[in-house]
């Protein structure tokens, strides 16, 4: 009976039982359209969106004249993005191994149990199913860790590992979640196709650009290719749009970085001169992936629902900031985290069910850091458990648009010093001798601890 109660409060969701006055709602999806498809239907808006198209033209030029008129070659070299997606066969090998995990195990594992569950095995199987999901989960984070530490994989096929990896357990999770329901409550006479949803539900589900599971989604009409191709041009621009920000403003900044940079001024100043190009990333990494990308899928698997972001740059607190920004995510985190410890302490207790989200969102936005550069330093961390909870009580009241001035103000110093740290450690470890040479070294701040003069740096290319 315990473990049936386990089982029940841990993995039922609470729209599957009979609703209690006060209990918090359920996502809803219906047809819609994003935000900035709408925006860009006015005139005005539009022509933000061309100003940003015309410096990326203009950094293009900038790049071909300054290779004409300064080396004398025409080379459009772009060794950076080569580097940083460096050994992608291996990162494909990696994504075809977890989506197949997450196709061949999840999915069969529950049909097996969801089929011969009964009253009389429940309890024994039940305990099997958890300690397998829990096993599953564990093997599922540890794996490409390992992989990645083996194979060196450069920052952006790590990043692709570590987002995917993130992106997959969310999703087998919210898979499993959903549906336990229907088998702890299936009756004598109900139809085992009632309790385990149809593989192609499953399927759809892996691809569709949300992470809370149903068995069926608003769906559009038709498809248009021309929308899809767009949505990955503009992806592969800001691609671009992103190595030009990083080739003119943060590497010829810190890739010879020493004990100068450490000083006050030198800190303070590289801060500062982090902060337009920290926020242009910010900009870019937005519109590429929760615009761009998510609507290319969207379109290609007529998902209706494509509210992947609301106005978040109009918000006067941040607490709005942050269910506003990545609604995708937050829709996940309010659904299987924020209303399981709410039940568990109490809705009443707000700030501590708060906590939880950002204590758990926070780990892993540093998990995924740490594995795209091999080391680890909680900056993000410290920033969003720390600082960005915070912020939350300070402008909890705010409904002046100034405060919304002093959201842009601390979104920009915020990210000018995530910008500025993590160039200066990723540097350091380019150019500065490690303080140790066993596992200490992944967690030691190389950067705090450089004793390199500036007179015996390398010429760093990366």
């Amino acid at each position: 009976m315990c473990m049936k109660h386990l089982v029940i409060f841990f993995f039922i969701p609470v729209r599957h039982r009979k609703k209690k006055k006060g209990e918090l709602p359920d996502k809803v999806f219906v047809t819609r359209r994003s935000v900035l498809t709408e925006l860009f239907e006015i005139s005005h808006i539009r022509t933000i969106y061309h100003i940003f198209v015309a410096i990326l033209i203009v950094f293009s030029l900038n790049t071909i004249l300054y290779d004409v008129l300064e080396k004398g070659t025409f080379s459009m070299n772009f060794g950076m993005i080569q580097w940083a997606f460096g050994k992608f066969p291996k990162v494909m090998a990696m994504w075809v191994v977890m989506q197949g995990s997450t196709l061949l195990v999840v999915y069969p594992a529950f049909y097996y149990w969801s089929l011969y569950r009964n009253p009389k095995n429940a309890g024994v199987l039940d305990i099997v199913w958890i300690c397998g999901v829990i096993i599953y989960q564990l093997g599922f984070l540890s794996i490409p860790i390992m992989y990645l530490v083996e194979n060196n994989l450069p920052p952006a096929s790590s990043i692709i590992i570590a987002t995917e990896q993130t992106r997959l357990l969310m999703k087998s999770h919210a898979f499993i979640r959903e549906n336990t329901a229907k088998v702890m409550y299936r009756k004598k006479n109900d139809d085992d196709s009632e309790t385990c949803p149809d593989f192609s539900k499953y399927l759809y589900f892996l691809f569709s650009p949300t992470l809370v599971y149903r068995d069926n989604y608003p769906r559009t009409l038709t498809i248009s290719w021309r929308y899809v191709v767009t949505n990955f041009l503009q992806v592969l621009a800001c691609l671009f749009y992103t190595y030009y920000i990083f080739e003119r403003f943060c590497v010829p900044v810190f890739q010879n970085f020493n004990r100068e940079h450490i000083t006050p001024r030198g800190f303070i100043l590289s801060v500062f001169g982090c902060m337009m190009p920290g926020t242009l990333v910010l900009f870019i990494g937005f519109f590429a992936i929760l615009h761009s990308w998510l609507n290319a899928f969207a379109e290609m698997l007529r998902f209706g629902d494509r509210l992947f972001y609301k106005d978040w740059w109009n918000s006067t607190t941040f607490s709005n900031y942050y269910r506003t920004w990545n609604v995708v995510v937050h829709d996940w985190l309010y659904t299987y985290i924020y209303k399981d410890v709410c039940k568990l302490i109490g809705r009443n207790n707000r700030p501590g069910a708060m906590a939880c989200v950002f204590i758990i969102s926070a780990v892993f936005h540093e998990y995924i850091i740490t594995c795209t550069f091999k080391f680890f330093y909680p900056v993000l961390f410290v920033m969003f458990a720390g600082g960005g909870f915070g912020f939350i009580f300070l402008t909890d009241k705010g409904s002046n648009r100034s405060w919304n001035v002093f959201m842009w103000v601390a979104l920009f110093i915020g990210n000018g010093m995530l910008m500025c740290l993590y160039s200066m450690e990723f540097y350091a470890r380019q150019n500065c001798p490690p303080k140790t040479d066993n596992f200490l070294d992944y967690f030691i701040p190389r950067s705090w601890f450089c004793d390199l003069p500036s007179s015996s740096l390398p010429s760093a290319s990366m």
